[in-house]
């Protein structure tokens, strides 16, 4: 039996005055790959950001463990420390910090150890080859006038660098190209080949998913999970959407 690594269970959570999650249950195995589906504003990437210990989002109740650890509310940097990460659906620019620095700097701060440069930009250029980056981007500051299809390839480049044992993936494959996709699936399936690492996968498109054997699918609708099943589900959505979800909630 697949030993357990992230436990969710009854989590309630706000951002403001609005309840987003409501009694959230939900279970993740080591090196499993879990996708969440659901319709827009049910909440799928409250859940993320949640698990991540973004502040704008308030935890009312329940309880989010991590390898046998209660993290619920713990600050992000803490949570990103023991091992995990978060890959944003509109990753943000940040001016004034290169993309090698950024990525040398957060595996200091995971490690607790410093790298020699020498050897860190060895590994970054290896990377960068697996997702067929131009190695310049790595002097160019953190996401700043790059695409949209470069900002998602910056984030599995950190994925693969950082090698967190659990990522979650906030709609990696919006917005991308067939080409794009491509590439970025195959820096996600070298992850799960390299690092064994477990995924859970929130996506309205299933073109990342080709690639990947899926473990389980969860339907979240209305703040919770109310449909779980393996990967044939991710099929049954793409015949018939979610109505049935959206009209049972009502």
């Amino acid at each position: 039996m697949t030993k357990e690594i992230l436990s969710i269970k009854d989590l309630s959570a706000k951002v403001e005055d609005k309840e987003i999650l409501k009694g959230l249950n939900l279970s993740v195995g080591e090196g499993e790959t879990h996708v969440i589906m659901g319709p827009n504003g049910a909440g799928k990437s409250t859940l993320g950001s949640t698990i991540m210990g973004d502040p704008r989002y308030e935890i009312t109740s329940g309880s989010i463990t991590f390898k046998g650890e209660d993290i619920t509310g713990e600050s992000t940097d803490k949570i990103a420390k023991k091992g995990l990460f978060l890959s944003f659906q509109n990753p943000i620019e940040v001016p004034g910090i290169t993309l090698s620095n950024f990525i040398r700097s957060s595996l200091e701060n995971k490690t607790g150890k410093h790298i020699r440069v020498w050897d860190f930009n060895k590994e970054l250029a290896k990377t960068m080859k697996v997702l067929q980056m131009d190695e310049s981007y790595a002097a160019r500051d953190l996401n700043v006038g790059f695409s949209g299809g470069e900002k998602k390839k910056a984030e599995i480049l950190q994925l693969l660098m950082l090698r967190p044992e659990l990522a979650i993936l906030d709609e990696t494959d919006s917005g991308l190209d067939v080409d794009a996709v491509r590439i970025v699936s195959e820096g996600i399936r070298e992850y799960k080949k390299s690092v064994g690492g477990a995924l859970l996968i929130i996506t309205h498109s299933t073109r990342i998913l080709e690639s990947l054997k899926v473990d389980k699918t969860h339907i979240l609708a209305d703040g919770k999970i109310v449909d779980s099943g393996d990967g044939s589900l991710v099929e049954t959505i793409n015949e018939n959407g979610f109505a049935k979800y959206i009209s049972e909630e009502q």
